[in-house]
């Protein structure tokens, strides 16, 4: 392995490392806003509610993340509508489009996670909240979301962290970041070993972010005690 390169195009690795990070910390939280509303609503009986968050989650989770950026990226330039609406600065740049088909991707999967941690709620603890009198926004504050929370949380880090290694599919719209980089300096190398460089990268940010959802899943554990 040539350590040369390492050194000669480390400041490249630096930058696409942090656009991935980017996109992976900003799709996680605002796929998290998304996917609570619609696990709630996937978690209803009514048909007005589940029957939305149902369609967009089948969706989202049926359909490959590729495919998603391209109609994202690619698609939606076709209509003369969107090229010439409000929306076209934001939906003509690769990275937006990026965070946005992560984003949206990611709310899909979030959501029925969320949603197995709400149903494994115990019912007796519903009933007893609503024989307290509790309304049915404070029964989900209080009882339902904290616990289902806690029950979803080694599942959610998983999401996460492949969302991190499906972030590499962004590099196919024109990103920059830790993929689209590689890619970069390949074309111009041809030197294997960039790729190995890139994985041993992926694998370290596996590593920190499977330590972090730890510390804070025994966080969230001793907090819920207490509380």
């Amino acid at each position: 392995m040539d350590f040369e390169l390492l050194t000669q195009y480390g400041d490249r690795f630096w930058d696409g490392t942090l656009i991935s990070l980017k996109l992976v910390l900003m799709s996680s939280i605002l796929g998290l806003l998304i996917a609570l509303p619609m696990a709630l609503a996937r978690s209803s009986h009514h048909r007005r509610y589940w029957i939305p968050a149902y369609s967009y989650i089948y969706f989202f989770r049926g359909t490959p993340l590729l495919i998603q950026l391209f109609i994202i990226y690619y698609g939606l330039g076709q209509f003369e509508a969107i090229t010439n609406s409000f929306l076209w600065p934001v939906l003509s740049d690769a990275e937006w489009c990026g965070l946005i088909g992560m984003t949206l991707n990611t709310a899909a999967y979030t959501a029925e996670i969320l949603r197995g941690g709400i149903r494994a709620v115990p019912r007796g603890e519903i009933e007893a909240a609503k024989a307290y009198g509790m309304s049915w926004w404070l029964l989900q504050r209080r009882i339902v979301l904290p616990r289902a929370l806690r029950i979803a949380w080694p599942a959610y880090g998983n999401e996460v962290i492949l969302l991190l290694k499906g972030s590499a599919l962004v590099s196919t719209i024109a990103v920059w970041d830790l993929m689209g980089e590689t890619r970069s300096i390949f074309s111009r190398t041809y030197a294997l070993e960039i790729f190995v460089y890139a994985a041993i990268i992926y694998f370290l940010l596996t590593f920190l972010l499977t330590r972090v959802f730890n510390q804070i899943e025994k966080r969230i554990n001793r907090y819920l005690v207490s509380y």
